[in-house]
């Protein structure tokens, strides 16, 4: 997990972003010491949660293991994973992230509303890594 990026349980679950106080541009991942927008001149970063649901703007499968640097276990196969490029309209943001387990490219369509939702990235005997995906609404988990 990412400290600061997302907070909350299944119900309230919300990726956390900030917000510019002099121009209003919100950013994720969250920025914590300049305002990103190079037309603003900065203003105080505040911390928002972001919207929990939005639409598909695009999608893929991946199929391959990703080159260096992504870490992954060489000696366990490789799983494949659906990809979702949301839309968030309040925030005039795309966020990417990886569809909740169970959900491949054929139950998506672009223009789908999906909402943000706990997910794992990794777990070992130690640690569990926690993430956010993306599930089409409507969906239990």
């Amino acid at each position: 997990m990412v400290a600061g990026w997302f907070a909350g349980d299944e119900d309230d679950f919300r990726l956390i972003g900030t917000r510019c106080a002099a121009c209003a541009s919100v950013f994720f991942p969250r920025e914590d010491h300049h305002c990103r927008n190079p037309d603003c001149a900065g203003g105080a970063l505040q911390e928002i949660p972001l919207s929990r649901r939005g639409r598909v703007w695009s999608f893929t499968d991946s199929r391959y293991r990703p080159p260096s640097p992504y870490v992954t276990d060489p000696e366990l196969p490789w799983e494949p994973c659906t990809l979702i490029a949301v839309e968030l309209e309040a925030e005039r943001m795309v966020v990417l992230g990886q569809a909740a387990p169970g959900i491949t490219v054929a139950g998506l369509a672009v223009g789908m509303e999906v909402e943000v939702v706990p997910g794992v990235l990794h777990m070992d005997a130690e640690t569990t890594w926690t993430t956010w995906h993306w599930r089409p609404t409507g969906v239990g988990a």
